[in-house]
């Protein structure tokens, strides 16, 4: 038995960076092999990983393609792998932390800022984030709109003297998180990275899919 981080996967080694982190941080509370693997563009990819029994957990925010489709089609019709639900909205802590880090005050405005995506179950959980957040607004930085720029200057237009805030909802730093920095907002958060409430949300999808699995053994 292993236990499978599966990340997005980025061309930029400060996210490659961020998941052996993540990864790093979980392996000292379990007492099976912890690897990485990607869905995209990194390898090694989830099928060359998945190669026994194997638990694995999706490090995404959201259930999209990757979560859905592709992440089961590299596993295949494997008996020996449990797949868990993504970490999804139990980001939402470790972003309000973030958040309160970079200098949020109460009143101010926020902007929760998603990559984007062309799935709307994915889209949907990102609104679902956001009013868990208390977010006033969502932007995006990619492939759907409104763009995090427009919201903020929406938002700071109709403040009336508030500031805005900015909530990361990306993983890692690189292309996307660095536009966020010329969006306008008065704050912006850093990155989810390796937060340890991230790290403990990882570690209670394992157990309780490892629960699963030994009652049903």
């Amino acid at each position: 038995m292993k236990l499978v981080l599966a990340f997005h996967g980025t061309r930029d080694p400060r996210g490659a960076v961020v998941c052996e982190e993540i990864a790093s941080l979980v392996r000292p509370s379990v007492d099976v092999p912890v690897e990485v693997a990607y869905a995209d563009v990194r390898q090694p990819d989830v099928r060359s990983v998945v190669d026994g029994p194997c638990i694995v957990v999706p490090v995404f925010l959201a259930s999209g393609y990757h979560v859905r489709k592709d992440i089961p089609e590299q596993i295949g019709l494997r008996q020996d792998v449990v797949l868990t639900s993504p970490l999804g909205l139990d980001a939402v802590p470790a972003v309000r932390d973030r958040l309160r880090e970079a200098g949020f005050r109460r009143g101010d405005a926020v902007v929760l800022a998603a990559a984007g995506s062309s799935d709307a179950r994915a889209l949907a959980d990102v609104q679902r984030a956001a009013r868990l957040l208390g977010a006033s607004a969502v932007g995006y930085v990619a492939t759907a709109t409104p763009r995090v720029p427009d919201v903020v200057a929406d938002l700071a237009a109709g403040a009336r003297g508030r500031r805005v805030a900015v909530a990361s909802w990306l993983l890692a730093p690189g292309t996307f998180h660095g536009s966020l920095a010329e969006c306008g907002a008065d704050v912006v958060s850093e990155p989810i990275g390796a937060h340890p409430l991230v790290v403990d949300a990882l570690l209670r999808k394992y157990y309780e899919a490892r629960a699963v699995l030994l009652q049903s053994a």
